[in-house]
């Protein structure tokens, strides 16, 4: 059976990493398939008309979006049958999400899509990876768009840092106090439901109840669900990936009380993240109207197919009316990465995220004194923002303007990073409880659940969801506290849109000309079906 190359998948090993052996051709394994789109050209229509802020947004009930837009059951029929061929079988699949998991052996793997597996061995531990091109049955040619779970290296890092227990300076805040100070008061977020990617770590039920008890607030009631057989570990002692989902937990509930918080965790590869946000985005029962993301990594770290793959469910979660606030990272506008170039974080970087940047604020009693760009360069912390390398300007930030740090400004050229930004800073950062302590810490893994939990409390005010709300935002900047001190690394904040610090922070006012979405009906969607 002929192969054909899967543009979009080549790999190159981690930097500083070595081959140390083969697998076993026996050990089992996991892949995720993705399919093409029914009616791709009529799904391209629809999420592009989003970007349009003088329209009333679209948004698809789940199911009708899966009728519409899921894959073909004849396309899943025809990888199983190949599949089969080369001794792999179909242990999933799932239309809206237009996944399709296969089992079997490396040996069988290696077979079906032309690759050569080894073991690596990197500074920060081991993975089981591939050089080049993943090759497709050329049956599957133009039927699968992308093959993930060959490679399981680490695809994202959580945004977030601990505070050094003899930080002085600002003074640190519950996240419900935050809320407050932005003007958010009386929040209720009653009926709605915040679902949070986690790649890693857990939370335990006793520290959210003896945290919440401490807040005089509700304990939440927080769903945990399994994603390519993760679970809820957490690990107090585990570091930063072990503390993010209870970090996140915590902000979010505490921002938007009495909301339902659904935690999918996964594993931290290219497969699990994307399956991750799928399987949220359409979970018809619990219907989250937001979505947090407090995970990235550079674009570069990313295969072109897993990109797409992330950035086109993003494009299905804005259809679907559901927000996806994302953490724009806290290593500067480089990103973490030392090849002397700016960088932004992914998927912060996706046209359909609400780029969530950092801050410092300075308070006293009920006021903000003074609001600055995170920039923290002695424990290597700052906040995320640039340009993308990798995604077009998108209309409603036509206009905007990058500042380099020397006070330099050109014309943004492309996709800007972030929208938005909050309270990230360490040093005023968010008081937690982790293991029966409690823990200062901040970053933009911060602000990315703040800002998802106000817009839970907006959308409890409304009869449906702000969904895709960009575009608004952006024709309301004038309502944004507009961050016009500091930078990071790269790029100042200035007034209006700038690359540390977006529009600004919140203020209840930024989402008062928001209009309503309106559901597709039938007739309506014959509008959008392909000419």
């Amino acid at each position: 059976m002929f192969h054909s190359s899967l543009a979009g998948s080549e790999r190159v090993q981690l930097p500083g990493s070595r081959a140390v052996g083969r697998p076993d051709p026996a050990e089992r394994l996991e892949i995720t398939l993705l399919l093409r789109r029914k009616a791709a050209s009529a799904f391209a229509r629809a999420a592009a008309s989003l970007h349009r802020h003088d329209r009333t947004p679209v948004r698809f009930e789940r199911r009708e979006f899966a009728e519409a837009y899921g894959s073909d059951p004849r396309d899943a029929a025809l990888v199983a049958s190949v599949a089969e061929i080369f001794g792999l079988a179909v242990v999933q699949h799932v239309e809206a999400r237009r996944t399709i998991v296969l089992s079997g052996t490396v040996a069988a793997a290696e077979r079906a899509f032309g690759v050569e597996l080894q073991h690596f061995e990197y500074p920060g531990g081991t993975y089981r990876g591939r050089s080049g091109a993943v090759a497709l049955p050329r049956e599957l040619c133009g039927v699968v768009t992308a093959v993930l779970g060959l490679d399981n290296r680490p695809a994202a890092a959580p945004q977030l840092r601990v505070r050094p227990a003899a930080s002085a300076g600002a003074r640190a805040h519950a996240p419900g106090e935050v809320a407050a100070l932005y003007g958010f008061r009386d929040r209720s977020a009653a009926g709605q439901t915040i679902a949070l990617i986690e790649l890693g770590g857990g939370f335990a039920p006793a520290d959210l109840r003896a945290y919440f008890n401490a807040l005089g607030g509700p304990v939440p009631r927080v769903c945990p669900f399994s994603v390519d057989h993760a679970a809820n570990l957490p690990s107090p002692g585990g570091g930063l990936a072990h503390n993010a989902a209870l970090f996140d937990v915590e902000v979010a509930a505490a921002v938007a009380p009495g909301s339902r918080i659904a935690v999918y965790f996964a594993p931290n590869t290219e497969a699990g993240f994307i399956n991750a946000v799928t399987t949220a985005i359409h979970d018809e029962r619990l219907a989250p109207g937001v979505l947090s993301i407090s995970w990235g990594g550079p674009e570069s770290a990313w295969t072109a197919q897993a990109r797409t793959a992330l950035d086109d469910a993003l494009q299905a979660a804005a259809l679907l009316g559901v927000t996806v606030c994302v953490a724009s990272g806290d290593r500067g506008s480089r990103d973490g990465l030392s090849d002397g170039h700016e960088h932004v974080d992914f998927p912060a970087s996706s046209p359909y995220a609400l780029a969530c940047g950092g801050t410092l604020m300075r308070t006293a009693g009920s006021q903000v004194l003074a609001e600055t760009a995170w920039a923290d360069p002695a424990p290597g912390g700052s906040t995320g923002g640039g340009e993308s390398a990798c995604f077009d300007l998108p209309q409603w930030q036509s206009g905007a303007a990058l500042t380099l740090a020397g006070g330099v400004a050109r014309p943004l050229e492309r996709r800007g990073v972030p929208d938005v930004a909050g309270n990230a800073a360490p040093e005023s950062g968010y008081r937690i409880r982790v293991g029966g302590e409690e823990v200062v810490a901040g970053g933009t893994g911060a602000a990315a659940p703040l800002w998802a939990g106000l817009i839970a409390c907006v959308n409890a005010t409304r009869e449906a969801p702000l969904g895709f709300v960009n575009p608004a935002l952006y024709a309301n900047r004038e309502a944004f506290r507009d961050i016009v001190a500091g930078d990071n690394g790269g790029y100042q904040a200035t007034p209006g849109w700038d690359a540390c610090t977006g529009l600004g922070s919140p203020a209840p006012e930024v989402f008062e000309p928001a209009a309503e979405p309106i559901l597709v009906s039938s007739e309506r969607k014959a509008l959008l079906a392909p000419r």
